[in-house]
């Protein structure tokens, strides 16, 4: 149900504790003339005191400060309205004292009005910064930026978009992240994370004891060509993951990034294929190219004299794209392998999700297997294993990379059937049942005022709307938060809320991976949810969605 169908009122909106009638002037004559023409005098100072300065809450030196003879000036300013109530038998010795009260009258209302006006702004300025003092909580499935604003709205909106501060240029996009950033080849960042600088120094260190004893003459040129080798190879990973971006790219999938990371490299495709047959040839093209690699190094070792530096990199180079596309081929998630066999399952049942569970068991089943049986062949010979004298070395060195392997593929196959479990639960996810109902309210309601409303109606959101009813913003309910509660008759609700943009307006059909997409689209804390017809529903606040995504998680299935 829409709370944004009827429109503020006006008027009594304002605060009412006015402060007691002042004293009359000292002469005997004119004291009956303020209680006699009492409504005429209201009616004349209602309009101007919306925000009173003897009342406004403000520090106690600047109410001190305040003379005592100014509350008689300030009521003596509608004087000129009720002279003709006036007698006395000196008509000289009246228009006298008319003509100098008069004088008096027109500077006690003008200093008046600018005491009152610097309070107004005194307290709205306040009031913006107590709110901009307050700590937004952002969820993380969408950066979160706010726009302050101090004074009244009154516009349409043509403030800074989210995610900017008034005054300053647009920003870039984030990046992602993840490292250090290589390049952008098809569009994509490479990043190279932390991590890949301790696995080049463990291959520099293993393949440098290996050259040791095929090329001894070396020497400690030999962890030159042992580093040339470490990053060679994880040339060889970054175009295998490049396979799987071209194809992605293809299908029109968003990839986010690619990170190479301690154990080979990650292609992040933010969207899954559409069909099995496309699912497999997303994975399968990952070994595909890894092969076509070995098979472009064996041609190449060909014409090259055995037992040279070129001739063992390049050995050395056709056998690790070996070893990759044959590992990646094992039919268990997160491997391509895994994917592959994930792509069949869907075919054949028709669940995507069925193809999930099962490729992510045998992902298991495969941590198991390496865990176990890695150590065991290398030890054996299968492998090529090392020598007597270093046997203890190796074996608790293949014992500690089997565990890390395992691990990698135990924590990917979980990761896997948790994000299949997501992805099925995400329809649950719906703009219209996460929609808290909203409250017009105009620019210059007092928040206290606005709260009232919105406690009467059962309502948790404000929307800012024009004299028409229109939508101009949506009040930060994170501002509210910091607004001191005695301060809230004084402070307009305009002066917390957030220029609404059209990428800030959201359908209340959308669902799952689209009301998601919508989201990440525009980064912002509440947003204005409309109907197809344009009417306004409510407001989503960006909160309640990670709440629900996150216990959607927890859900089994």
């Amino acid at each position: 149900m829409s709370g944004a169908s009827g429109q503020p009122r006006s008027g009594d909106d304002q605060p009412t504790d006015h402060p007691a009638v002042p004293t009359p002037p000292p002469p005997a004559a004119e004291a009956p003339a303020p209680t006699e023409d009492g409504p005429d005098t209201d009616t004349a100072a209602t309009p101007d005191s919306n925000t009173p300065a003897s009342n406004t809450p403000g520090p106690e030196a600047a109410r001190a400060e305040e003379p005592e003879d100014e509350t008689p000036d300030t009521t003596a300013a509608t004087a000129p309205k009720t002279k003709t109530h006036e007698t006395g038998a000196d008509e000289a010795g009246s228009d006298q004292a008319e003509a100098d009260r008069a004088g008096a009258d027109r500077a006690g209302a003008d200093k008046a009005g600018a005491d009152k006006a610097g309070a107004d702004k005194a307290g709205a300025d306040e009031a913006a910064a107590d709110g901009a003092k307050t700590p937004e909580s952002a969820p993380d499935t969408a950066g979160t930026h706010e726009t302050h604003r101090t004074l009244a709205h009154t516009e349409p909106p043509t403030g800074p978009a989210p995610g900017m501060a008034k005054g300053e240029p647009p920003r870039p996009p984030k990046e992602p992240g993840g490292g250090i950033l290589m390049g952008r080849p098809f569009g994509v960042p490479v990043y190279v994370a932390p991590s890949w600088f301790l696995v080049a120094a463990l291959i520099t260190w293993v393949f440098g004891g290996q050259l040791d004893r095929v090329l001894p003459e070396l020497g400690a040129a030999r962890y030159l060509v042992s580093l040339f080798f470490a990053v060679a190879f994880y040339a060889s990973v970054l175009v295998h993951e490049l396979a799987h971006t071209v194809a992605a790219i293809r299908f029109k999938l968003p990839v986010r990034r690619i990170q190479l990371q301690f154990f080979g490299g990650v292609s992040e495709i933010e969207k899954e294929a559409e069909t099995p047959g496309r699912e497999f040839v997303l994975a399968f093209v990952g070994p595909l190219l890894s092969l076509v690699l070995a098979g472009l190094f064996y041609l190449a070792m060909k014409p090259v004299q055995p037992g040279t530096v070129p001739g063992v990199l390049l050995a050395g180079l056709m056998v690790s794209n070996l070893i990759v596309a044959a590992f990646n081929l094992l039919p268990g998630l997160p491997l391509d392998g895994g994917r592959m066999l994930r792509a069949v399952v869907w075919k054949i049942t028709g669940k995507p999700m069925s193809g999930t569970v099962a490729a992510a068991w045998v992902g298991r089943a495969l941590a198991v297997a390496v865990l176990v049986g890695l150590p065991l062949l290398n030890s054996s010979g299968g492998l090529g294993g090392g020598t007597e004298e270093s046997g203890g070395m190796n074996t608790v060195t293949d014992a500690l990379l089997a565990a890390i392997l395992a691990a990698i593929i135990w924590t990917g196959a979980g990761n896997s059937l948790r994000m299949a479990r997501l992805r099925e639960h995400l329809p649950e996810l719906r703009a219209r049942t996460l929609t808290r109902r909203a409250v017009p309210v105009e620019t210059d309601t007092p928040l206290s005022e606005a709260l009232r409303r919105a406690n009467a109606a059962g309502a948790r959101a404000l929307v800012v709307v024009d004299a028409d009813g229109h939508p101009l913003s949506l009040v930060r309910e994170s501002a509210i938060v910091g607004v001191p509660e005695h301060r809230r008759p004084w402070v307009p609700v305009s002066g917390l809320a957030q220029d609404l943009t059209d990428d800030m307006r959201v359908s209340a059909e959308l669902s799952g991976e689209e009301l998601l997409d919508a989201l990440r689209a525009a980064p912002a804390t509440e947003y204005l949810v409309v109907e197809t017809t344009g009417e306004i529903y409510g407001v989503l606040s960006a909160a309640d969605v990670e709440r629900a995504f996150v216990k959607a998680m927890a859900r089994p299935s």
